[in-house]
C-alpha cells in the first residue's frame, strides 16, 4: 500500500507540472488584465488538471495513513508533502474567488518544489515515537500546515506583485533582494537535482559519533559529507572525508543537506544567468504584463487574513495544549516553539501595518515574501540544523 500511495504522489506531481503549462498559456490572454474577465479555455483546463492532481495527492495521503496507522505528518517527508498539498488546496480555493491564472503559474511551481524537496528525505513508514502517539498529532500538525499553506499563497501573490512592479532596468535594493528570493527557489530545485543524482547512484556512508547527550550514535549520509558529526568515525574510508566537524548541538547530516542545497543553488543559478543573460526576475517579468496589481495586492491580503487565524489555532493554541499534555508545560522555548511564535508575531504585525498604517502595494508584498521566508526557515533550518524537542521531525 505504501508503494501504491507513492504512485499517487508521483501522479499528482506530474499533474501539477502539466497544470503549470496550461496556466502559462492562459495568461497570454489580455482579458485577464481585467478582474471581471472570466477564465479562458487554457485556465479552465489548468484548474481541472490541478484539481485532479490535488485529488491524487489526497489519495496518497489517505493510503499512507491507512498503511501507517497514524496521520502521515510525523517526519519531514510526510509533513512537507502535506504542506505542498495544502498549498495547492489553498490555491484552488482562492482561484475560484479571483479567477487569476497567473496565481497558478507562480503558486504551482512553489508547491511542486516543496513536494519535490520533501520527497528527497526518507520515505519509510516507521512507528511513532511515544511523544507523537496522540490524536493531537492529527489536530495540531495538520492545522498548522494548512494555516501556513494559506499564508504561502500571499507569498506567491507578493512575488507576482514585485516581479511586475520592481524596475528591472536599474540596480536597486529592491531588485537585488527580489533576485535573492528567486535564488532561494532555484536552490531548492538544485537540491532536488543533486539528491536525485546521488539517490540514483545509491550513495551512502555511515558515521559513528557522539551525540549531544554524550552517547555513541550512528548516522547515515545520503549526500557526500562536507561536514561531519562531533567526534566521528567513518565506517567506509573510501568515501569523501568531511572538511570539518560540527558541535554536538548541531545535526551534522542536516547541516550538510543545507550546504548542498545552497551550493547546488549557486551552480544552477549561475547556469540560468548564463543562458538568460539577465536577472531571473527580469526574464519572467514579461509574463506579468497583463496582471492587475490591485487584484494581486488584494489576494495577498486576503490570504493572510484567512491563514493567520488558522495558523494561530494550529501553531500556537493546539501546540500549547499538546505540549502541556506531553511535556507538562505549555511553553518551553524549544527552537520550533520560538520560531512558531516569531511567525505569529510577524503576521500579526503584517495585519497591523496593513490596516492601521496603510501598508499596501510593494510594502505589503515584501512583508508577504518575508513571512514565507520565516515559514521556510522554520521548516528547513530549524528542522535540519538546530537540535531540540522537535528534532524528530527532521528524520
Amino acid at each position: 500500500m505504501v508503494e501504491l500511495s507513492s504512485n499517487f504522489l508521483f501522479t499528482a506531481f506530474i499533474l501539477y507540472l502539466v497544470g503549470i503549462l496550461f496556466f502559462g498559456g492562459a495568461i497570454k490572454d489580455k482579458r485577464h488584465a481585467d478582474k471581471k474577465a472570466g477564465p479562458n479555455r487554457w485556465a479552465k483546463i489548468g484548474i481541472i488538471i490541478t484539481i485532479a492532481g490535488f485529488v491524487s495527492q489526497l489519495i496518497f495521503f489517505i493510503l499512507r495513513w491507512i498503511a501507517s496507522g497514524h496521520a502521515p505528518v510525523s517526519n519531514l517527508f510526510e509533513f512537507t508533502t502535506f504542506f505542498g498539498m495544502s498549498l495547492v488546496g489553498a490555491f484552488i480555493f482562492i482561484y475560484f474567488m479571483y479567477k487569476t491564472p497567473l496565481l497558478g503559474l507562480f503558486t504551482l511551481p512553489i508547491a511542486a518544489l516543496i513536494i519535490a524537496y520533501g520527497s528527497m528525505f526518507p520515505r519509510d513508514v516507521t512507528p511513532l515515537i511515544p511523544a507523537l502517539q496522540s490524536y493531537w498529532l492529527h489536530i495540531h500538525v495538520t492545522t498548522t500546515a494548512i494555516g501556513q499553506s494559506i499564508l504561502a499563497v500571499s507569498f506567491a501573490a507578493g512575488l507576482i506583485y514585485l516581479v511586475k512592479s520592481v524596475d528591472q532596468q536599474k540596480r536597486t535594493k529592491s531588485n537585488i533582494w527580489l533576485e535573492v528570493v528567486l535564488f532561494g527557489l532555484v536552490s531548492t530545485l538544485g537540491f532536488v537535482f543533486v539528491s536525485s543524482y546521488f539517490a540514483a547512484t545509491d550513495y551512502s556512508v555511515n558515521f559513528n559519533y557522539i551525540n549531544k547527550d554524550g552517547q555513541p550514535d550512528t548516522e547515515k549520509y545520503s549526500l557526500p559529507a562536507l561536514v561531519g558529526p562531533y567526534q566521528y568515525e567513518m565506517t567506509d574510508q573510501s568515501r569523501f572525508e568531511p572538511l570539518f566537524k560540527t558541535p554536538a548541538i548541531i545535526s551534522a547530516r542536516k547541516l550538510n543537506t543545507v550546504i548542498w542545497s545552497i551550493g547546488a543553488g549557486i551552480v544552477l543559478y549561475g547556469f540560468l544567468r548564463l543562458i538568460l543573460r539577465k536577472r531571473v526576475a527580469a526574464a519572467i517579468q514579461p509574463w506579468t504584463k497583463n496582471i492587475n496589481l490591485d487584484l494581486v495586492d488584494e489576494i495577498g491580503y486576503r490570504s493572510v487574513l484567512i491563514g493567520f487565524p488558522v495558523f494561530t489555532l494550529g501553531g500556537l493554541i493546539f501546540a500549547m495544549i499538546w505540549a502541556q499534555i506531553a511535556w507538562t508545560r505549555f511553553w518551553g522555548w524549544d527552537p520550533k516553539e520560538v520560531w512558531a511564535l516569531i511567525t505569529w508575531l510577524f503576521y500579526a504585525a503584517f495585519l497591523h501595518l496593513r490596516l492601521s498604517k496603510g501598508w499596501h502595494g510593494q510594502k505589503s508584498a515584501w512583508l508577504a515574501v518575508i513571512g514565507f521566508i520565516i515559514i521556510m526557515f522554520n521548516l528547513v533550518a530549524v528542522n535540519l540544523v538546530i537540535a531540540g524537542l522537535h528534532s524528530y521531525a527532521g528524520s
